[in-house]
């Protein structure tokens, strides 16, 4: 029989994620850090996150920090957010609909300008959840094609051990099976951000914020394959009785990641006139330092009544690696137009520069063969962010819209796999120094995943998102 490597362990995991395009085995764990949340701060989220060339708030420290110079009081803010995500699954002409909700502290930060004799210059410091991955999807479907998850499985041990093959490492199972499933994701990352700007010139800004990184993911996968017409009657391993009448084939993947890391942005903003401004950010690259923990688990069941499971211990393990991040270039526009504020911009990340690190528990032969699927599937973006916010001075009240696109980092992708967000929102004094924002965001794309194989095991989805913000913040 074939070695069991970690190695095989790894990929496996990888396979098994549903991120879109998801053949390329490692390519959806990088992209899971590289690709950007939705974003955080009330304010700009109903703005369409257009906040580059304003950041005039201490969610400056997320957008550009150079903003946080714009600020001549002590301000103290925090927020919290409710997510929503659905997702509608057709797996071989079959719908599951399932959908994850989660509520949770958003940010906390303070911003304190320092007196001085001429220009500005202020520090600042928040915690920030900057992304959330929270989300399920679940699939029921009979495959009618001479394929399984167990064939594909031929070249392990995993069959073998559930006494679906022969010692010759054949297996009477030929496809024609109901396959389903469900995975359930969760976890955050977080930033610890400290912040400072200046203004060098006059009405020229310049600031930057270094960032500590915290955060976990976990992703729990059930997969099943069942002999729902009863066509494998015989034994599945040739002088073993209890193995007659193949029933069900069960594999549980739990992937635990613990995340830290660290990172810097520099922006700048320059007060064109009393109505314009301009802003530009350089993201650097993140660094993650990723210690993962995968279990595997699973059992096969006859007609016999008995079961067989896997030994757990076999195939799990533990390993260590560094994903880095690509650099990320922004700039955006502001305009006051008689208390119409319209805000414009646009970020480039080249996706190919995205790689995998010091590894360990990993070869580093293996890993590189990531790093350069990495550069053969995936592209450079160009998004965009809309936004506009309307006061009514009478009534003390802003009225928020925007509208902005998270392309698809793969290459020729359709644009049906970029997500795109309308937002809105509203803003409002509670007194004179102390003031309310709500923001809100719906998402929607298209998504793939293959359980095995290219296309022979597929679903396709169609995911909506929707955010809530409520920052609340004091000025004095």
């Amino acid at each position: 029989m074939i070695k069991f490597s970690k190695i095989f362990l790894f990929s496996l995991f990888i396979t098994f994620l549903y991120t879109n395009n998801s053949f390329t085995q490692g390519i959806p764990d990088v992209l899971r850090l590289g690709e950007p949340g939705i974003g955080l701060g009330a304010r700009a989220l109903g703005m369409g996150n257009s906040y580059i060339g304003l950041s005039d708030d201490a969610s400056a420290m997320f957008f550009n920090p150079a903003g946080l110079a714009l600020i001549k009081e002590i301000e103290v803010s925090g927020g919290i957010n409710y997510d929503r995500v659905k997702n509608n699954t057709t797996f071989f002409n079959s719908k599951t609909n399932v959908r994850n909700n989660s509520t949770k502290f958003n940010r906390f930060s303070i911003v304190l300008p320092y007196p001085t004799y001429k220009g500005s210059l202020v520090f600042g410091a928040a915690f920030q959840s900057v992304k959330n991955f929270n989300s399920s999807i679940s699939f029921d479907g009979f495959n009618n094609s001479s394929n399984s998850m167990i064939q594909d499985l031929l070249d392990t041990d995993v069959p073998f051990d559930l006494f679906l093959t022969d010692t010759a490492n054949n297996t009477p199972i030929n496809g024609k099976l109901n396959q389903s499933g469900n995975i359930l994701s969760k976890g955050s990352i977080n930033n610890w951000a400290f912040s400072g700007a200046v203004e060098i010139s006059k009405n020229l800004f310049v600031g930057l914020t270094v960032n500590g990184i915290s955060g976990s993911f976990n992703s729990n996968n059930d997969y099943f394959e069942d002999d729902a017409k009863n066509l494998y009657q015989g034994e599945t391993a040739v002088g073993e009785p209890f193995t007659a009448d193949f029933k069900t084939f069960h594999l549980n993947r739990i992937l635990n990641w613990d995340l830290k890391g660290w990172f810097a942005k520099a922006g700048l903003l320059y007060q064109i006139n009393k109505h314009a401004r301009f802003g530009a950010t350089v993201q650097f690259p993140q660094y993650y330092t990723i210690e993962e923990q995968f279990l595997v688990s699973g059992y096969s069941e006859f007609g016999t009544g008995n079961f067989v499971d896997l030994d757990t211990d076999k195939y799990s393990d533990n390993v260590r690696y560094d994903i880095v991040t690509p650099f990320k270039f922004s700039a955006g526009f502001s305009f006051n137009i008689s208390g119409l504020l319209l805000n414009a911009e646009g970020s480039y990340t080249d996706y190919t520069q995205l790689s995998i690190e010091n590894p360990k528990g990993l070869s580093s032969q293996y890993v590189g063969g990531v790093n350069k699927d990495i550069i053969n599937s995936l592209d450079q973006v160009f998004s965009y962010n809309l936004g506009a916010e309307y006061t009514i001075p009478v009534a003390g009240l802003r009225i928020r819209g925007g509208y902005f696109v998270q392309p698809s980092a793969y290459k020729n992708d359709p644009t049906q796999f970029d997500k795109k967000y309308v937002t809105a929102g509203i803003g409002f004094l509670l007194a004179q120094n102390v003031g309310i924002d709500i923001g809100y965001a719906h998402g929607w794309w298209k998504n793939i995943g293959d359980n095995y194989g290219v296309n022979v095991s597929r679903t396709f989805q169609n995911i909506t998102s929707d955010r809530i913000l409520v920052d609340l913040t004091y000025r004095l």
